[in-house]
């Protein structure tokens, strides 16, 4: 959503209107305002590595090597191949476009002036599933190809050797399969049932233990869910990964108030300073907090038994998630606040919650904090991150859909 709300005077019709907007927040991940996406990027990557909340679909992950493989067999040189790398990547995004299923398409809308490219998107997660074994990031991959040309040149190597290990002679894993004739032509993201077996097998061979290598080598049917903890799966996946799942669902669930009132804060601030009649979003987040409250307690019997003082930060620890003191103090002063008797259903009145949060706001944003900056106000589009953390779900959902149709799965 690109513009931004007018807060002057509307009928009843547009503030509905404008609230419906806002509901729609509720079914995303959207920013991180207040500083934890550490904590969230850290569990994503445990459960589904190499993805990211911008991939859309699973043969982007086929299409972005088979194009530098074929610039890499004409020798294209490392002065032209971020020029001619662009072009391919152009024509793919028309070539999908004049395919049966378009959803997903990255530059579906820019076309040729699209900005960040799928290369750029899908490089990391090239790497996390050993799809690419070129280690440089994407600008040192085009400097490095001159001197690859004349490595390989002067190389002799067999194909019995690379399955050895001698993987240095290539910058793509030797086992990919090989792209259709008519790429990049007549791309579509239908993967074949050799390409979704590839894809299958490098997270296996990977990633074993994680969620993404037990969702993709499971028979349990799979089903759209709103996060991941929903999926049927979870009672049959390993006792360490389930043990992730709790901790990850508490804390989604818990720090989703600290969003909710973050922005009532927003909505408090903006009615003081506004002429004229405003919308009234201080009702609307009174009633999302009031909403999660009722929410937590809900599930009061298993949050209880949440050892986030200690545990939670030992899983952290342990996945090499560098989180501050700072946001450590902060995540955990609004725990304690959230998690004891009768913390959430008293939110609003809390003062040191909102100093909490004023004060995390300052020191994230400095003198751009929206609380105190009327300008930075002025900005705010009526919703500021308050979409529950799904660590990637949704993109991932589909990546999986993707490769279970090419085995056939329903």
């Amino acid at each position: 959503m690109a513009s931004s709300f007018t807060w002057l005077d509307y009928s009843e019709k547009d503030r509905q209107k404008m609230l419906d907007v806002l509901s729609t927040f509720k079914e995303h991940e959207t920013r991180d305002e207040l500083g934890i996406g550490v904590i969230r990027d850290a569990f994503s990557e445990m459960f589904f590595p190499g993805t990211s909340t911008i991939q859309t679909r699973a043969r982007y992950f086929l299409f972005v090597p088979w194009m530098y493989k074929g610039l890499e067999e004409r020798k294209v040189p490392s002065f032209k191949i971020e020029r001619r790398a662009r072009d391919e990547e152009v024509r793919l995004i028309y070539a999908l476009l004049e395919s049966d299923d378009t959803t997903g398409v990255i530059g579906k809308d820019a076309k040729k002036n699209l900005k960040r490219l799928p290369s750029s998107i899908y490089w990391q997660g090239l790497e996390a599933w050993g799809i690419r074994l070129c280690p440089y990031p994407i600008s040192d991959y085009h400097r490095s190809l001159d001197a690859f040309y004349r490595f390989t040149k002067n190389s002799s190597y067999s194909y019995e050797e690379e399955l050895d290990g001698c993987e240095r002679y290539h910058n793509w894993h030797p086992g990919l399969p090989q792209a259709p004739e008519d790429f990049p032509e007549r791309a579509s993201f239908k993967l074949t049932y050799e390409e979704a077996c590839y894809l299958k097998e490098r997270v296996l061979a990977r990633h074993p233990e994680t969620m993404l290598a037990y969702l993709l080598d499971s028979d349990v049917p799979s089903e759209s869910v709103p996060f991941p903890w929903d999926h049927p799966i979870c009672p049959d996946l390993p006792e360490q990964i389930q043990e992730k799942i709790v901790h990850a669902r508490n804390f989604s669930d818990v720090i989703h108030g600290a969003s909710l009132l973050y922005n009532l804060m927003l909505a408090e601030k903006m009615r003081e300073i506004s002429s004229g009649q405003v919308y009234d979003l201080v009702s609307y987040y009174e009633d999302e907090l009031g909403e999660w409250a009722d929410y937590l307690q809900s599930r009061r019997d298993d949050i209880d038994q949440w050892d986030y003082r200690r545990r939670f930060g030992e899983i952290l620890s342990a996945a090499g998630a560098r989180v501050t003191g700072q946001t450590w103090r902060f995540v955990i002063q609004w725990l304690q606040m959230a998690l004891s008797t009768d913390g959430a259903s008293i939110i609003l009145e809390n003062e040191s919650a909102k100093r909490l949060i004023h004060e995390r706001e300052r020191l994230l944003k400095h003198r751009l904090a929206k609380l105190d900056n009327t300008e930075a106000l002025g900005r705010w589009r009526g919703d500021s991150g308050t979409g529950r953390l799904r660590y990637r779900w949704r993109p991932v959902e589909t990546i999986i859909s993707d490769i279970l149709l090419g085995l056939g799965r329903p």
